[in-house]
């Protein structure tokens, strides 16, 4: 098993910057991708950035390009997501997710691919 733990939520204005730490731990051999998901009120889960464990290859959602950026540190099994020019319509709470498979960066960012959830951590943005 994986436990994932994210911490580095909180208020924001717009325009401001906040920075996301999920932290891995247990069997993190398994894991292949890590990503961020985001889930507003009322709304599905969507996936914001991933990356892949063994290369640094990321990719981010739309929305997101450009203003966020996912790293990971391997050797404290750690990924952080750093967001800027934070608007309005980022706000949510934000999930660490991780996936075994080994194509997991091959297919679409959708949450009912990932294998480990962390608790979630609250992102408010006030314009």
């Amino acid at each position: 098993q994986v436990q994932l733990v994210e911490s580095g939520g909180g208020s924001v204005q717009a325009g401001g910057s906040l920075r996301l730490s999920c932290a891995a731990s247990g069997d993190t051999f398994r894991i292949r991708c890590m990503a961020w998901f985001r889930q507003a009120p009322g709304k599905e889960r969507e996936g914001v950035a991933r990356i892949y464990r063994f290369g640094d290859y990321t990719s981010y959602a739309d929305s997101v390009k450009g203003r966020f950026t996912i790293s990971q540190d391997n050797a404290k099994n750690t990924v952080h997501l750093q967001m800027n020019t934070l608007k309005p319509e980022d706000a949510g709470v934000y999930y660490c997710a991780a996936d075994a498979n080994p194509g997991c960066f091959s297919r679409d960012l959708r949450a009912s691919e990932y294998d480990y959830w962390g608790q979630g951590t609250q992102v408010t943005v006030s314009s």
